[in-house]
């Protein structure tokens, strides 16, 4: 969780969203390649998403609304296999959440629209993918909402126990 420092006065607001040295001062090293945005509005769920063997480091923050966000330790082999961490990102808090290469990755909107912003280290790739059911028991993710409105991708997503082989393997560092 990073909390970014906020300069107000009454002409507004100044966040630094990224700083090199900053940031590598608590972990966070490489080179972002991509930036995304997604608006959505109240109660749409995104995810559980994430890439292997291309895995993509996220950097998350909202811009707009507010979101519950969700990261999940996938790594085969890893002290907190299937545990996750659940926290809100909002405009009013500026949270960030750096979502590391094998984790899966999601949130659902709490506010009416939400901005949602992603700075990637790694490109998309498509036939990279995998996504993990939202719902998915083993996780037990109480994301707050009885019936979000999920993606048909989502809604196909595979549980983690049907998984095996294609997630990413723990590698002590």
């Amino acid at each position: 969780m990073i909390e970014p420092d906020i300069f107000g006065d009454s002409r507004g607001l100044f966040v630094e969203l990224f700083q090199r040295d900053r940031y590598a001062a608590v972990g966070i090293v490489g080179t972002f390649v991509q930036d995304n945005l997604s608006r959505s509005t109240t109660g749409v769920l995104r995810g559980l998403h994430l890439q292997n063997p291309r895995p993509q480091g996220k950097l998350v923050t909202v811009l707009r609304g507010s979101v519950l966000d969700v990261a999940v330790d996938v790594r085969v082999g890893s002290p907190t296999f299937g545990r996750h961490v659940k926290v809100e990102l909002s405009e009013e808090n500026r949270r960030q959440l750096w979502i590391p290469r094998g984790f899966a990755h999601g949130f659902v909107v709490l506010s009416e629209t939400a901005d949602f912003h992603y700075r990637c280290d790694e490109f998309y790739s498509p036939s990279d993918e995998i996504v993990i059911k939202w719902d998915d028991p083993e996780l037990g993710i109480d994301w707050g909402h009885d019936s979000p409105t999920v993606s048909q991708r989502d809604r196909n997503g595979r549980t983690l126990s049907q998984l095996s082989g294609l997630l990413p393997i723990y590698a002590r560092t």
